[in-house]
């Protein structure tokens, strides 16, 4: 008795069989996987921060002490 472990495309919703020959998975094709790879990239889709601060809060304006 195999275990088959089901999930859904997290795009369309569509069951994908989650095992090797799954080459796209957790998503049922590359279009699905090219579409929520768009939605990161135009940032639809982030991981939240509950920083109030930015990456460039500690950056200074100073001179290059190397010319």
């Amino acid at each position: 008795m195999s275990d088959v472990t089901i999930v859904d495309c997290p795009t369309c919703g569509k069951q994908v069989i989650w095992d090797q020959q799954s080459t796209w998975r957790p998503f049922c094709s590359k279009r699905c996987q090219l579409i929520d790879l768009g939605e990161w990239a135009a940032e639809e889709k982030y991981i939240p921060s509950h920083s109030d601060r930015n990456d460039s809060d500690d950056w200074s304006e100073q001179q290059d002490e190397f010319r």
